[in-house]
């Protein structure tokens, strides 16, 4: 793993958020992005070298939704940057974690991502993410 890529951050109102974030940082939202697959609406500071990226559901049964659900709004998940993300979720799977996405799926912010299971890494989700090459 090379750096954190970003942490997100689960809200129930992204644009109040982004107003609070914005607010607090500074800066404007530089990107705004719904990932279907997700079930969830993506919105992304730069703060310095760091990226946060705030995460609202987009229906009731999405992860999103359900992580609110059951813990409140707050963070969601570190996600780190990767170079090859297949090699690396292999690496882990050998190393006996448990992956929730066993092969990369397309991601926001032109990222592939993985997520490996929060019961592997101390309560944790983590999540990969390569940059899909133009």
């Amino acid at each position: 793993m090379k750096k954190i890529e970003h942490i997100g951050i689960a809200v129930k109102d992204i644009q109040a958020s982004n107003a609070l974030f914005a607010d607090l940082f500074g800066e404007e939202s530089y990107k705004m992005e719904t990932v279907e697959s997700e079930g969830v609406s993506t919105s992304f500071f730069q703060v310095g070298p760091n990226k946060i990226e705030l995460l609202e559901a987009t229906n009731p049964d999405s992860p999103i939704a359900k992580f609110i659900e059951k813990k409140g709004e707050g963070i969601h998940h570190i996600a780190f940057e990767v170079d090859d993300i297949e090699a690396e979720i292999a690496r882990l799977t050998e190393k006996g974690f448990k992956m929730i996405h066993t092969a990369p799926k397309k991601g926001a912010d032109n990222k592939r991502i993985a997520f490996l299971h929060p019961k592997a890494t101390n309560g944790v989700l983590i999540e990969l993410c390569q940059e899909i090459k133009s």
